[in-house]
């Protein structure tokens, strides 16, 4: 099945694309740096959301998150950067009320598209141990008339942070694991497409992803593809009223039922009381100012 899946992105990844892996960022601002004739540009991003939504999960309890990044893009196509957001609830992995991601890779042509690949490095400073990550990813991006499009695989080995340590929330809340140590990887394919109206500030967006990953909890009672697999979709408009000014409005859901929410609680609720839900579907808006 994981060779399927697999040979899936890859035939996804052929066709051109262009746009974002709902939550994942590459570039910190999420978009194509600017244009310069120095041999190093520097872009960077400010966001302020309702929500925290990371593969259609919330990361801040449903509550409203403070994000921003830098990134430092060579003229070669390389580029290193680090993005951080608040967290609450589910998304503190132990105790760390802040999420941060080094990233590091390459974009370059291909074809009529651009190819980007790299590596992300997942850390939740003041965390529990065994919280951090590295996911590889790779996505082919571009235009098929009026349609920026995007397909891509995202990629992490097997890591003790990833775990199936506790099978159900009941006995992550009694502390007793089920199998402590354990460690697995985790799969994400999406695809991504937006749509500029013509003579407006305003662009259409739509993402689809699917996980396929670690069915329990992990070290700290989390997963980052909770019920092992699931989709997630998202339905959205940007509005740019002027050059580093966003403002957002996105519909995200996924298909994550009641049932497998009620498996996983009291972790997978809101405000962690076995209470409410933090992967129903909700509607975030957000106002960006990059550079």
């Amino acid at each position: 099945m994981r060779l399927f899946l697999l040979a899936a992105a890859a035939a996804l990844a052929a066709a051109p694309a262009h746009a974002q892996d709902g939550g994942d960022q590459i570039l910190a601002d999420g978009s194509e740096s600017p244009a310069a004739n120095d041999a190093v540009t520097v872009s960077g991003s400010a966001t302020l959301a309702s929500d925290y939504r990371f593969r259609g999960i919330s990361q801040t309890d449903r509550s409203m998150a403070v994000q921003g990044g830098v990134t430092l893009i060579h003229e070669s196509g390389a580029y290193v950067g680090a993005w951080g957001s608040n967290l609450a609830g589910w998304g503190t992995f132990g105790g760390a009320n802040m999420e941060l991601d080094l990233i590091a890779g390459v974009k370059l042509p291909f074809g009529a598209g651009t190819l980007d690949t790299g590596l992300t490095w997942y850390m939740y400073p003041s965390g529990a141990n065994e919280t951090d990550f590295a996911e590889l990813y790779a996505r082919l991006s571009g235009n098929v008339g009026p349609l920026a499009l995007t397909g891509g695989v995202a990629y992490a080995p097997q890591q003790e942070a990833l775990g199936n340590v506790f099978f159900t929330g009941a006995a992550a809340a009694a502390g007793t694991p089920d199998d402590p140590g354990d460690k697995e990887d985790n799969l994400y394919l999406f695809a991504d497409a937006a749509y500029g109206i013509a003579d407006t500030p305003v662009t259409l967006k739509a993402h689809l992803g699917y996980s396929d990953g670690n069915p329990g909890l992990g070290p700290n009672a989390t997963s980052v593809a909770p019920t092992g697999t699931y989709f997630d979709w998202m339905l959205g408009a940007d509005v740019t009223p002027r050059e580093g000014l966003t403002f957002s409005l996105s519909y995200i859901d996924t298909d994550i039922s009641e049932a497998e929410s009620a498996r996983l609680r009291p972790s997978f609720s809101r405000g962690q009381d076995g209470t409410g839900s933090i992967a129903g579907s909700a509607v975030v808006a957000s106002v960006t100012a990059s550079f």
